[in-house]
């Protein structure tokens, strides 16, 4: 589902910033997406898994060890989206989860029961 979304998400917003929806359906949105999502070595989903057991940023970056995009990049996409009028609940949620204190198990059950929206 967070996948899904997530495509969804910056989509939008790519769109909105002039670009087209085509674009994110190939190696560069859905290609990337999938990666950081599935696999084990992807440094941001560990750094998700650090976090969401309860380490903080900078923990979570000591550990990796390497530059983790998502942490970098999850304020100017929240921005963003704020800039833009774009719908990112997902950003939106992982903000608040890195930079506002939100639990992380709060965070994916306000996810999961959003009002359903016809899109």
């Amino acid at each position: 589902m967070l996948a899904t979304r997530g495509l969804v998400e910056i989509t939008r917003l790519g769109v909105a910033m002039g670009g087209e929806s085509r674009t994110f359906y190939g190696l560069t949105g859905l290609g990337d997406l999938i990666v950081t999502c599935g696999s084990p070595h992807s440094r941001n989903r560990r750094a998700g898994e650090l976090i969401a057991k309860g380490n903080s940023i900078e923990e979570a970056k000591k550990q990796i060890g390497m530059t983790i995009e998502s942490i970098d990049n999850i304020d100017s996409a929240y921005c963003l989206a704020k800039k833009y009028k774009v719908e990112m609940p997902i950003v939106e949620t992982v903000y608040h989860v890195l930079y506002n204190g939100l639990n992380p198990k709060e965070a994916v059950n306000q996810l999961m029961t959003r009002e359903l929206k016809a899109e």
